[in-house]
């Protein structure tokens, strides 16, 4: 589980993350939505460490995110961030490796390997694999990166916005790939998402953010409501139930 406890960020006077106080349960998808400037990413930095926090303090099965060593951090919690970007002249399978580096320190095994190659044909890159980064459309390189992350093999799995420059097949297989790591393997996956709809037919668990505060947390069905969205997003939505999933119509 993940125990985040009045946690806080701010630039000057203006507050990102407002002593925000979250459980997020273990094995599932967890769902971070809101609007721009909610504060949904920060608070994903700070979770992994990417952001040092002003106050508060983050938990994950027990260990103290800021004072766990990296490679021990970096065996039980992966992220993708939401600006990812390399200046070195990469394949998918060189960036895929970088995945292993928390256990081969740079010297992949045949073991290390074992686990790249998982990672590739999961995200269904095999025909990729010796392409380079820069040669690639930016759907195809966001599905490198998280094989990247997913090649780390860590328990908790965090993405910001994972569904950037993805059409909607790949988008779709992207949710489903996240559901089947959640399901087969027993990850918990906490993302940042701004299509409300991915997140009520894919989310277990759904944390709504606004003006950095948490204002509604809980299952689709008591978030992906018209009353509720208005609440956080100040856009009226139609909410319909199609297959047994709500879903919101807000594009008129």
């Amino acid at each position: 589980m993940i125990e985040i406890s009045k946690v806080t960020k701010a630039y000057g006077e203006a507050v990102v993350v407002n002593d925000v106080s979250l459980s997020l349960p273990a094995r599932g998808i967890t769902s971070i939505i809101g609007p721009n400037g909610a504060g949904k990413s920060t608070l994903l930095s700070m979770v992994s460490r990417l952001m040092p926090m002003d106050r508060g303090r983050v938990m994950v099965d027990g260990l103290d995110v800021a004072t766990t060593p990296g490679d021990v951090l970096a065996r039980r919690l992966s992220i993708l961030r939401q600006d990812n970007s390399v200046s070195s002249r990469l394949t998918v399978r060189d960036l895929v490796t970088f995945g292993r580096y928390p256990y081969s320190k740079g010297r992949p095994t045949v073991e290390d390997r074992g686990h790249v190659e998982q990672a590739i044909a999961y995200l269904g890159l095999e025909k990729l694999a010796d392409r380079f980064l820069d040669e690639l459309s930016g759907g195809q390189r966001q599905r490198a990166f998280v094989a990247m992350v997913l090649c780390q093999d860590t328990d908790y799995v965090l993405l910001d916005e994972p569904l950037n420059n993805l059409d909607m097949k790949h988008a779709v297989t992207m949710m489903k790939l996240l559901r089947r790591a959640v399901d087969e393997l027993g990850k918990t996956v906490v993302l940042v998402l701004h299509d409300i709809n991915f997140a009520s037919c894919y989310s277990d668990h759904i944390v709504a953010m606004k003006d950095g505060k948490v204002v509604h947390q809980g299952a689709p069905d008591v978030l992906v409501r018209p009353d509720v969205l208005k609440d956080i997003y100040d856009l009226d939505i139609a909410v319909e139930e199609v297959g047994g999933r709500r879903i919101g119509i807000y594009y008129f």
